[in-house]
């Protein structure tokens, strides 16, 4: 993506995401950097768990610093809640934002450019992970804190039993997805789920797809650019002629399929065992993960399925001891080892990804010993990822239109998602005050 500034953002953006009114969320910190006499207190907002735990051993080791977090709801809801404190300059220090909100956020002038504060933390992270922290630019308006590199699951004892090959081309996993319904018709490789939006964005990513790109003032959108149309004629076509099935993820009947073995694997991401653990428990043991299936035999690229990071926002007064926090809690091995035992996260930070509770694999996959060696391994292959200022629009017109596409089952349908969701997200952008390429 290119370089993207805040004067360039904030000159072409209107009030984004329905704002609405907040009640006592100032940050309290009051003055200039080191003002008053006492230690400097920052407020941290957060959604994960143990967020607070991992905050109480920064402000043990730091007397003058002191973090206090307060816990808040995740996606939209959080990104509506910053803007609104933003324009009311009523912001807290530090916030924890998705990736793919971080445009949104810096658009409507949330966030700070904290580059200078962060000078040679950039090596700790793969590069299509910082990237999402910096849109390509020279600025720095987060630090990656975890990420979701995409991988693919499948049942192991099920692969063996009806002679599958684990496939390493998006063209070889088709002839598996075929094999299988040949040999037993009432199994499935796979699904296509139109219920989770950052499932089809990851896989876009790693064809190589950009749905944001920035240039001067003006936005454009290229969600259904080459790569894209690649991906969804791809799934599309596996749909139309039944080789996979076209049943939402995440329901009891998605649920029953993982564990009785009529779904035979599953593309998702390295946070998939905690997921397969409460869905499928009777296959604990039994799967295992390999790298994404590519589209070019021998090329090693991955998608991201989610991710979040550490922001300072423009309100803050300390903006140096909010960065140096942000830095210590996603750069330090102490603070990374807390993130995983007590938040449950992936760390973005390469290093910590293979030590610590990543020593060992997930409980679900004792089988599989060197789980997070493989996944730090892939996760180094992140291809970058095009976040624009209306996420959450193309997200909704995705579950809307691709929906109704997996329900026709046919080729075609797909080809008219795209465009919907394409042309849905332009019309959003141009009525926020955007100026949007052709």
């Amino acid at each position: 993506m290119p370089h993207i500034t805040r004067r360039g953002l904030a000159a072409a953006t209107a009030v984004l995401l329905g704002a609405t009114a907040l009640t006592a969320c100032g940050s309290g910190s009051g003055g200039g950097e080191g003002a008053g006499s006492g230690p400097v207190e920052l407020t941290y907002w957060a959604w994960a768990p143990g967020m607070d735990k991992v905050a109480a051993l920064w402000n043990a080791e730091h007397p003058d610093i002191r973090v206090t977090v307060q816990k808040q709801a995740s996606g939209d809801d959080l990104v509506t809640k910053i803007i609104t404190a933003a324009k009311a300059h009523e912001g807290p220090d530090l916030v924890q934002a998705e990736y793919q909100a971080l445009p949104t956020l810096v658009s409507n002038d949330a966030l700070a450019d904290i580059a200078k504060e962060t000078r040679g933390v950039e090596d700790a992270f793969a590069p299509g992970i910082w990237q999402q922290t910096t849109f390509g630019g020279e600025a720095v308006y987060a630090l990656p804190q975890d990420s979701g590199p995409m991988m693919f699951y499948y049942r192991a004892d099920l692969f063996r039993q009806y002679g599958l090959t684990v496939p390493t081309t998006w063209d070889e996993f088709a002839a598996t997805a075929r094999a299988l319904k040949a040999k037993a018709p009432g199994k499935a490789l796979t699904t296509f789920s139109a219920n989770d939006s950052g499932l089809f964005a990851g896989l876009a990513h790693q064809a190589g797809a950009r749905w944001w790109t920035f240039e001067g003032d003006t936005w454009k959108v290229g969600i259904d650019d080459p790569a894209t149309r690649k991906v969804a004629d791809f799934w599309g076509g596996l749909v139309a002629e039944g080789a996979i099935d076209n049943q939402p993820m995440y329901t009891p009947a998605w649920n029953k399929a993982l564990n009785t073995g009529e779904q035979l694997a599953w593309v998702s991401a390295v946070w998939a065992p905690g997921t397969l653990t409460t869905a499928a428990p009777a296959t604990k043991g039994k799967w295992a993960m390999a790298p994404l299936p590519q589209w070019t035999r021998g090329a090693s690229a991955t998608g991201s399925w989610g991710g979040s990071s550490t922001a300072v926002t423009s309100d803050s007064k300390h903006k140096e001891a909010a960065a140096e926090f942000a830095v210590w809690l996603n750069t330090d091995p102490k603070a990374l080892a807390a993130l995983v035992k007590e938040s449950g996260i992936y760390p973005a930070a390469t290093a910590a990804q293979t030590s610590g509770a990543l020593a060992k694999a997930p409980d679900f996959f004792t089988n599989q010993p060197d789980f997070y060696a493989r996944a730090a391994e892939i996760a180094k292959t992140t291809a970058p990822a095009a976040w624009g200022p209306n996420v959450n629009v193309a997200y909704t017109s995705f579950k809307d239109e691709f929906g109704k596409a997996a329900k026709a089952r046919t080729r075609a349908a797909f080809g008219t998602a795209l465009t919907s969701v394409r042309n849905t997200t332009v019309a959003d952008l141009r009525k926020q005050g955007f100026e949007v390429a052709p």
